[in-house]
């Protein structure tokens, strides 16, 4: 299969409890309790041009995660006999993809339908390759919507679990009123997006929210950061109010997938000018000279 083609479901390889097999043969108990609780945590690694970006970040991550939800065994325990960055060059290996996201999943496996957990857990680890694409051009030139809404999630937002149901019901927002995502406000001070971190320029300065147990520490999140520093561009991790969004000269949103967005409006008011600003345009530079330098590796 070449890197063009589109695979077929039976044909996507992943990995699931010491097995790599075709995506359509993958089972797990339905007493696992990921399905019965959504009592585990995961990770999207991003893969260019097949290297794993920042995979010890990434895996510090979900050790993380997994520590915060109390369970504590390691990862290379969990993955048995072969260390779980082979796993993953495996996978990737595999894919179809030069480009593509690493899906990594660790619930605490199964037991009885009861809240407490098993006394004796056997994790189930599970990974599959998505294909990863880039914003289109259109979109990097105009900019996209979003709305805000209230930040109605749990307390430990800093943990990257599956239990993910208001994250999706806040997305679905967006969905609703055809935007590219939802921007959450807890008791009038900016959190982070229903599946991005948020950035904005305010009087020519960077700005975005300190990490902290009601947000995800991205890694795309403190891609930009060093980037800033690297480019002199001035900037600032400070908690950012309500009053500070909505009079901001410029609007980001961030993640693996969607890279770095220009919210140009916001709950249908325009962001600034109404159009990707300069200091996004500068940092789009910045990162995509990084993307190709760091993350592919492309001297040229």
């Amino acid at each position: 299969m070449t890197d063009d083609a589109v695979p077929t479901v039976s044909a996507t390889i992943v990995y699931l409890n010491g097995e790599y097999l075709p995506l359509d043969q993958a089972r797990i108990s339905v007493m696992d309790r990921g399905f019965l609780f959504g009592d585990g945590v995961y990770e999207v690694i991003p893969v260019y041009d097949r290297q794993p970006f920042r995979l010890d970040a990434h895996l510090h991550r979900l050790q993380q995660s997994l520590q915060g939800i109390r369970l504590n065994t390691p990862l290379d325990d969990i993955a048995g006999r072969e260390p779980i960055q082979q796993i993953v060059a495996e996978i990737v290996a595999q894919a179809p993809w030069p480009d593509m996201g690493i899906y990594l999943q660790i619930t605490r496996g199964p037991g009885p339908r009861d809240h407490a957990f098993p006394n004796t857990p056997q994790p189930t680890l599970f990974l599959m390759p998505l294909a990863l694409g880039s914003p289109g051009a259109a979109i990097l030139q105009n900019g996209v919507a979003a709305i805000t809404a209230i930040d109605n999630r749990w307390l430990r937002c800093n943990l990257k679990t599956t239990s993910l149901l208001a994250n999706v019901l806040l997305r679905q927002l967006s969905v609703d009123a055809e935007c590219a995502e939802t921007i959450l406000l807890r008791e009038g001070w900016l959190t982070e997006g229903s599946a991005s971190s948020v950035f904005l320029v305010h009087d020519g300065v960077i700005q975005t929210p300190p990490e902290s147990e009601l947000m995800l520490p991205g890694i795309t999140y403190e891609i930009l950061l060093e980037l800033a520093r690297c480019e002199g561009m001035p900037h600032q991790v400070c908690p950012i109010s309500e009053e500070v969004l909505r009079k901001a000269d410029e609007i980001w949103i961030t993640s693996s997938t969607k890279e770095i967005l220009a919210v140009t409006r916001l709950d249908d008011h325009p962001v600034g000018s109404g159009q990707p600003g300069p200091v996004y345009r500068r940092m789009l530079a910045a990162y995509q000279h990084y993307k190709r330098t760091v993350m592919r590796g492309h001297t040229a």
